[in-house]
């Protein structure tokens, strides 16, 4: 099953530390086999949501998701992130 990995920014301090992020983590993501849908800032945001960056990344599972998550690689992506923005990060399994 689908599984999709969507990271909510809720505010960016540090665009260059966003950048370093970015620079990692792109490829860090594709190496575990997932596939950036949609990234970028919000073109409409509802019920108190923030019109800042939003990314939506299918995996062809949940597990595949998660160990690209907790990859060096993308650890190594995190770790230039740090303190350069705020943000929550989920991983849902698709509806079949």
């Amino acid at each position: 099953m689908k599984a999709y990995w969507i990271t909510f920014y809720r505010s960016i301090s540090d665009p260059d530390a966003l950048a370093a992020y970015a620079a990692l983590a792109v490829p860090a993501i594709e190496a575990g086999g997932g596939h950036i849908l949609a990234r970028g800032l919000a073109a409409h945001a509802f019920e108190g949501g923030l019109r800042e960056r939003t990314v939506l990344v299918e995996f062809d599972s949940l597990e595949q998701a998660k160990r690209t998550y907790e990859s060096p690689a993308y650890q190594a992506a995190v770790a230039k992130l740090a303190g350069g923005a705020e943000r929550e990060l989920r991983l849902i399994e698709g509806l079949g």
